[in-house]
């Protein structure tokens, strides 16, 4: 999918439809010794905010209890694709959405189902995101590459954005 990034609406529309497609990434926090993890992500774009489901006793919720800031990154499957997404996360037990996002695949991580009192939802506010997009695919990476070598220039892989999504 060709997207013209000096086209921020159109590239604020790929990166949610992305992050949709997706659906995994890694999530951590921006000032921490911790390492990001994986995470399953439910985007809303309407509202700029991206769900996740935890529990309350893991180190991430605990360290984001009172807020903290986050970054998401992410990339689409053909590798075209890739973002980091920054916001403010916090913790918060939201009823409508955990009805909303509940399905098998997060039922097999949560056995002691939606009513479990630990379990929790984490919400990335998205303010920016860092957006790079590739061209081409594989065959164009490989002709950039021996291009690159044989003139002595830069690959040309892609375009980036920078959104600012408050």
């Amino acid at each position: 999918m060709s997207t013209e990034v000096n086209d921020k609406a159109a590239v604020e529309k790929r990166l949610w439809k992305e992050i949709d497609d997706a659906r995994f990434g890694m999530l951590g926090l921006t000032r921490s010794d911790e390492h990001f993890q994986p995470m399953t992500a439910y985007a809303e774009p309407e509202t700029g905010k991206i769900w996740f489901f935890t529990l309350k006793d893991t180190d991430l919720a605990q360290a984001v209890e009172e807020g903290a800031m986050a970054m998401f990154t992410v990339q689409a499957k053909d590798g075209d694709f890739q973002a980091c997404i920054g916001g403010h996360l916090m913790q918060m037990r939201d009823h409508a959405r955990i009805e909303k996002y509940w399905n098998p695949v997060v039922a097999a991580w949560y056995p002691e189902g939606k009513d479990d009192p630990r379990l929790t939802l984490l919400c990335l506010d998205v303010e920016d995101a860092a957006i790079w997009i590739s061209k081409g695919g594989p065959v164009r990476f490989a002709w950039e590459v021996a291009k690159a070598n044989v003139t002595g220039s830069q690959p040309d892989m892609g375009d980036r954005a920078n959104l600012d999504l408050h």
